[in-house]
């Protein structure tokens, strides 16, 4: 039946793992108009996807995936199709990913399975959020956090190239996101201006883990090629094994050159072309970029892969040294999110958690729901509920917020040097901090 993991199968209803409320007996039938005015939000919705006839047909149709109402296409890929969807609970647009189960053959499911396992482990502002992962006999929905306000190849497609200071802004939040995957050891592998989001407030979102892996050292060799080929660093194209970070640096090289002159660095009519201009690194930086940005872009895209700049080097450049970024917003070591929800002792986050747990009351879940459920299994409708409202709270306390660029910086190779401070260089390839 549709909508059969949420049912409700007697009139009594118990603290099983998708229960509604706490134990309670249904009223006589004369009642049932009184009892259904005390349905909390989440015992209408569970209610409705069992027994009310439009409810049900749109889950046959397609209309509703889950606890969530789907809506118009809003992009698609070699495997997928993305649709926007409403949570019926929290009312939140969400991104749904629809992959039918029956295209995908097994490098195409080990591909879906390394991207929802790199999701889950990444929560940070400048990343899309995965929510939930729904399930039917023929597709797979992965229910994503949605921008909204397009592209970054989009964007310099219709307007233009980006100010100076415009490129700053997204560039550093690129470098955020990318320094965070990479300190916690994955590698994207795909970045390329589609898969740069923004918000409708112009915050960015690094977007598609679909290539991405995760290692046990960044020093660990790679074999696949992987990505789009204007993206591509050369020792992808020599096929030599490469070491994941610096090919995502090159990349990001490749990004910045098309904010800052709206043109790719490397243009060729054929994929031969192409390849010996990325090999050989024939590219021309035009003179009116400025010279700390030429500076930059030619510390990246330099074609042996052990000269290139490292994240942290990139991070200390004098174009970006103007950038106030909201570095306090980054997450801390990841705990478990059930249990930042019982356990109280987190200092700093217990407003947050305990706002959190307020929004879930009001929909109608309970402690024993917090218990019975686990909000690391995607696989869970409970983990979506709590996923949106979690990222809703850090998105109240500027979780989202844009960096700003100061107006002056007096001595900036001083302020370079300083931002290097406390850096440990383990190698060229690799620098942690």
């Amino acid at each position: 039946m549709p909508g059969g993991q949420y049912q409700v199968t007697s009139t009594r209803l118990h603290h099983s793992l998708y229960s509604l409320t706490d134990s309670s007996e249904a009223g006589p039938e004369d009642d049932e108009a009184e009892t259904a005015l005390r349905l909390t939000p989440l015992q209408k919705l569970t209610t409705d996807m069992c027994k009310d006839e439009k409810t049900i047909k749109e889950l046959i149709i397609g209309r509703r995936v889950g606890f969530y109402k789907v809506r118009g296409e809003i992009g698609y890929g070699t495997f997928s199709r993305v649709k926007l969807a409403f949570h019926a609970l929290t009312k939140d647009k969400v991104a749904l990913k629809i992959l039918d189960k029956m295209r995908l053959d097994i490098q195409a499911q080990r591909l879906l399975s390394r991207e929802i396992s790199s999701m889950e482990t990444l929560q940070h502002p400048n990343v899309v959020r995965l929510y939930e992962v729904v399930e039917t006999p023929s597709r797979l929905y992965l229910v994503l956090e949605y921008a909204g306000g397009g592209d970054l190849h989009n964007r310099i497609c219709n307007e233009g190239k980006f100010s100076d200071n415009n490129s700053k802004i997204t560039f550093a939040q690129i470098l955020s996101a990318i320094k965070y995957m990479h300190n916690i050891n994955i590698i994207h592998r795909d970045l390329k201006a589609e898969n740069v989001l923004f918000t409708s407030a112009g915050c960015v979102k690094v977007a598609d883990f679909g290539f991405s892996t995760q290692v046990s050292n960044r020093n660990n060799a790679l074999d696949t090629f992987c990505g789009s080929p204007p993206y591509a660093a050369p020792e992808l194209f020599r096929d030599e094994c490469y070491l994941g970070p610096p090919v995502d640096v090159w990349a990001m090289g490749v990004l910045l050159f098309f904010m800052v002159t709206g043109t790719m660095p490397f243009r060729a009519d054929t994929m031969g072309k192409l390849r010996r201009c990325i090999i050989e690194g024939a590219y021309t930086v035009p003179p009116w970029v400025p010279g700390p940005c030429q500076k930059l872009i030619k510390g990246i895209l330099k074609t042996v892969a052990a000269e290139r700049y490292a994240v942290d080097q990139m991070m200390g450049c004098d174009w970006l040294l103007p950038v106030e970024f909201p570095w306090s917003l980054l997450p801390p070591e990841p705990v478990s999110p059930l249990q930042s929800l019982l356990d109280s002792e987190y200092g700093d986050l217990e407003e947050m958690v305990e706002e959190v747990r307020g929004s879930l009351e009001e929909l109608g879940f309970t402690t024993e729901h917090l218990r019975n459920n686990q909000p690391k299994d995607s696989r869970n409708p409970f983990t979506g509920v709590y996923r949106i409202l979690l990222h809703q709270a850090q998105k109240r306390r500027g979780c989202d917020c844009l960096p700003v660029v100061r107006g002056m910086v007096r001595d900036p190779k001083r302020e370079g040097l300083r931002a290097y401070r406390g850096l440990r260089h383990t190698s060229k390839f690799c620098v942690l901090s």
